[in-house]
């Protein structure tokens, strides 16, 4: 067989996609290439990065984009409604063959009126690293056995708003947006386009049994500064440039970069570390110790914070209390309100002291000066 050009393939997957997408910037395009190439690799890696396209508002070119991947990925699977245990069966084989699964209007799924949809979760979650089979029982009554579902699989979403954070950390995010009056595309066809987008994914899959020993196993140089769960994300997609060659290596670095950096922007954390976030850079600058009453004037007031809305209730003292104790003192223990003494009466507050070792381990750098050093490691090296 004649050895295939994977630079100059993913060249044409990319103009195929920029005939029909518009994407917010230039890394979108690198990454969601990549991921539809990745899809052909599956069993090279040790896990599959989740791809979500979502916006704000309807008519963001979101439904689309899935469309054009779902010709260029291996036995694509429009999942709308589908159950988890459908997805556990499909993704145990059909024919033997693994599904690349697709969810359009994932919010519908996951929003806010839709309920938690665990099992849903549990199944996306668990399939994005190989060999973590989820367990079911099966059969009726007394008869029933433990059985184990295979899960890992390609998953490709599209949706409003966000998504859990679970899954969000494990995937590519891309937050599409309407096109403006100057960005034009071809109009997509099924019928004369599906079939181009059906030739190049017949030849990714060419491509890819050609590298697949050459990605087997590979160790991909990361970009500075990205570790730990978006190293997992990108390391597959990177595996995949290097096998291209070409500039993809160096576009797909340069893509993770922006869009890692994009998604820790994005990404608020825990409602937790927003709140210890929020005491440390907002309520309790300069001060020692505070009231309870006043650190909940004060977090209520904030603009563009969560804390006067929570699902209907602004944030209370019982509340606070609770999330802060999930959290522990320097000393190893909860952290607990303690006596204030103001004015001649005693009031239930926070002390500093007590929040500082959470506002190190958990709160991203604060926005200016950083904060003093925990007691007893003054001098350390």
């Amino acid at each position: 067989m004649t050895a295939i050009d994977g630079a100059a393939l993913l060249n044409e997957v990319e103009a195929f996609h920029r005939r029909f997408n518009v994407f917010p910037h230039e890394a979108a395009y690198v990454a969601v290439v990549l991921w539809d190439a990745h899809a052909h690799l599956l069993d090279c890696f040790e896990s599959t990065p989740r791809l979500a396209f979502l916006s704000p508002e309807p008519g963001s070119g979101k439904s689309r984009a899935l469309e054009i991947v779902e010709t260029l990925v291996p036995n694509p699977m429009a999942a709308v409604d589908a159950s988890a245990a459908a997805l556990f069966r499909a993704v145990a084989g059909i024919d033997g063959k693994r599904p690349t699964i697709l969810f359009d209007e994932i919010d519908t799924i996951f929003g806010p009126k839709a309920g938690e949809n665990e099992q849903l979760r549990g199944f996306i979650n668990a399939g994005h690293r190989r060999n973590r089979p989820m367990f079911r029982c099966v059969g009726d009554g007394a008869n029933q056995t433990v059985q184990a579902f295979h899960s890992y699989a390609a998953v490709a979403v599209a949706g409003l708003g966000y998504l859990p954070d679970t899954i969000r950390d494990r995937s590519v995010n891309i937050r599409m947006r309407r096109r403006a009056r100057n960005e034009t595309i071809e109009p997509y066809r099924t019928r004369i386009h599906e079939k181009e987008g059906f030739a190049l994914r017949d030849r990714l899959a060419a491509w890819a049994e050609q590298v697949s020993e050459r990605v087997m196993n590979v160790w991909p140089a990361m970009p500075e500064g990205v570790t730990d769960r978006p190293a997992d994300v990108w390391e597959p997609l990177l595996a995949v440039a290097d096998a291209a060659g070409g500039d993809w290596p160096d576009r797909a670095r340069e893509a993770c970069v922006v869009l890692v950096a994009a998604s820790k922007a994005n990404d608020k954390g825990s409602l937790g570390v927003r709140l210890l976030t929020d005491l440390r850079d907002h309520v309790m600058v300069g001060i020692d110790r505070l009231p309870t009453v006043a650190i909940l004037d004060r977090l209520n007031a904030l603009d563009d914070a969560p804390w006067a809305d929570l699902n209907g209730k602004p944030l209370d003292n019982r509340r606070l209390s609770r999330m802060l104790a999930e959290y522990m003192t320097v000393d190893n223990e909860p952290i607990t309100s303690r006596n204030i003494k103001a004015a001649g009466s005693v009031l239930k507050g926070y002390y500093a002291a007590d929040l500082r070792d959470a506002w190190a381990r958990y709160c991203p750098p604060p926005p200016e000066s950083p904060l003093p050093p925990l007691p007893g490691t003054e001098n350390a090296a």
